[in-house]
């Protein structure tokens, strides 16, 4: 496991240097400046500021510097606020991570539990139903989703009993988690809930199932005791890519929420042309994804011995 564990590492240092490579030199081809805006700064305001952040060498001399800045920890200055890179993503981070992890979660349970049912009642009226909200989940986008929650459950219910229900703003109580929650958790929860049951037809159909049903143990006790365990198994595998889609999808989520996270200062530095915070989030984003699929993969080989880890 040593040697996997090396290896991955490796191929993630590699996957690291590529990603920060090209997003360096693929922000220099954004169009605008990231010092003009709307205003009209003096010349020699502007020479200034090239000269604080770096900006007046040549493209080949800045990438190298910043190179050497990122394998001392160092991922600059953000040019629009002009505070550390490392410590506007660890103060926005913390909210991000609450709101994935809550949205995983979600997705997870309700998830198991949809497409456990669907494979208990198959072929019946709930598996119809639960296959159809796994099929609207799969189809519709997050910013729709959340764009439609934040309409009819925040403003017209609002509108309706004259009291707010569900906060469309925010991240501060629990009223204002709900909407971003299930809009950021309910693609990943139809992926997982068409597994599920998937696998766990497939685990019924298994021997040991008719053993211990021939021994006349009850349905739930079979589910329970002998089926769930082997039928979530094959769902561990698909978490590393959902969390990449939770970190995807709460760029927009957390944007139309209005949500205090890493995704929100994500696209406001694209939007800003804020070279630094772009690659130093981009950098992050890589290395969290790296280290989450790392995890998951190592996770999958604990819970179901059958699977060896190739170290070669």
């Amino acid at each position: 496991m040593a040697k996997y564990v090396i290896k991955r590492v490796a191929y993630g240092v590699v996957t690291l240097f590529v990603l920060v490579s090209l997003t360096f030199f693929m922000q220099q081809l954004l169009p605008g400046d990231p010092f003009v805006g709307e205003k009209n700064l003096p010349e020699a305001t502007m020479e200034a500021l090239y000269a604080k952040y770096g900006l007046d060498k040549p493209v080949w001399m800045q990438y190298f510097i910043y190179l050497g800045n990122v394998l001392h920890g160092d991922l600059g200055i953000s040019l629009q606020n002009d505070r550390p890179v490392t410590t506007v993503i660890g103060e926005s981070f913390v909210v991000s991570f609450d709101v994935g992890i809550r949205a995983i979660l979600f997705a997870f349970i309700l998830g198991v539990v949809l497409g456990t049912l669907a494979a208990i009642k198959r072929g019946t009226a709930v598996d119809t139903i639960c296959m159809l909200v796994a099929l609207v989940g799969v189809s519709v986008p997050s910013f729709i989703v959340a764009s439609l929650l934040q309409y009819y459950l925040g403003m017209r219910i609002t509108m309706a009993l004259g009291t707010p229900v569900f906060a469309t703003t925010g991240w501060d109580g629990l009223n204002s988690k709900i909407l971003p929650v299930f809009a950021l958790g309910f693609s990943s929860l139809a992926q997982i809930s068409r597994l599920t049951r998937t696998s766990m037809l497939d685990v019924l159909g298994q021997d040991y199932i008719k053993t211990a049903k021939a021994k006349g143990l009850s349905q739930p006790a079979i589910i329970w005791k002998h089926a769930l365990r082997n039928s979530v198994t094959p769902v561990v595998t698909v978490l590393g890519p959902i969390a990449a889609g939770v970190l995807t999808g709460g760029f927009v989520v957390e944007n139309i929420f209005s949500i205090p996270g890493m995704g929100r200062y994500f696209v406001q530095s694209i939007q800003n042309l804020d070279y630094t915070m772009i690659s130093g989030t981009t950098i992050f984003y890589g290395a969290f994804l790296i280290l989450a699929n790392l995890v998951v993969d190592l996770v999958y080989g604990v819970i179901d011995p059958r699977v060896k880890l190739q170290e070669g």
